[in-house]
Formats: C-alpha cells, structure tokens, sequence
C-alpha cells in the first residue's frame, strides 16, 4: 500500500483522524517530528477513536532520518506549490504522500529535496490557502488507492 507523512503536524484531533483513516485504507502513517502535541493527548485518543490500536505509525526524529528510512521510495509532496493535480500523479505502491504542517504546510528545506515534477496540488478556489489536513490526505490516499483497483477493500 502506501505510506502517509505528516511533516512537523499541530493538530492532535487531525492526526487521530489520520490515524483512523489509515486503518481503513491500508497505508502506513510517519509522524515526522517535532510534532505540536504529546501522542497521548486526550483529542488525539478521541478523534481516532479506537482505529488508533489498528493504525500502523511510525514517528521519525526529524526530515533527514525520514528521509533515510523512505529513501528508496517515491515520495510526492502534496503542496500549494505544486505543479500538476494529484489526480494527474501515477501513484504506485510503496509511493509516499507527504503532508506539510496544518500551520506552515512544507519547510523550505523540505521543498529543496523534493523534485518539482513530485510536487502536488489539491486543485481549490482562487484566493483559498489551503483544505483541512485530514481532508487533504483522505483525497490524495484514496486517490491513489482508487488508481490500484482499491486492491484488498471490502464490498469492490
């Protein structure tokens, strides 16, 4: 399947809801630190419900030993400054979808060790910054599970 990063999240309650979501869909889910909560924060507990047990994460010191774990990896950063759809991307297994922070998105650095042509956009409105950060990793994941025949799902 594939693998979720979330670069450097604040937000206990979106990353439980990404929790959930990966038991469902099959991914694998990287928690790049520092992250902007305590993994036991109550609204963390809560958002992802009891799915959290069934969630497979890993955390990850920092983008450099992310970095050295995912580097045989295809990885598309999902950013507003991307330069095609992701609906355009030709996801493949083992493909990574990396997230930036709900509140600063992608560091500079980061952008520097992505490719352009692995650089994604949600398409939005004009004058709109960005979509809620689980929203943004439901689309892209089930995207790219969508473009494998959803293999493994129930009731296909």
């Amino acid at each position: 399947m594939f693998e979720i990063a979330l670069f450097e999240p604040k937000m206990a309650p979106n990353t439980g809801n990404i929790m959930r979501l990966v038991a469902n869909n099959g991914c694998r889910l990287h928690l790049i630190e520092p992250l902007g909560f305590d993994l036991e924060e109550k609204k963390l507990r809560r958002a992802g419900l009891d799915y959290r047990d069934l969630a497979n994460v890993t955390r990850h010191a920092n983008f450099t030993a992310f970095c050295t774990a995912m580097q045989d990896r295809t990885i598309w950063a999902l950013t507003t400054r991307g330069t095609r759809p992701y609906s355009e991307a030709p996801f493949a297994p083992g493909d990574v979808l990396l997230f930036g922070s709900e509140t600063g998105g992608l560091s500079p650095t980061v952008h520097d060790r992505i490719a352009p042509e692995q650089k994604l956009l949600i398409p939005m409105q004009p004058n709109n910054r960005s979509l809620n950060l689980s929203n943004a990793v439901a689309l892209v994941s089930y995207e790219a599970w969508r473009q494998q025949g959803f293999a493994g799902a129930t009731g296909v």
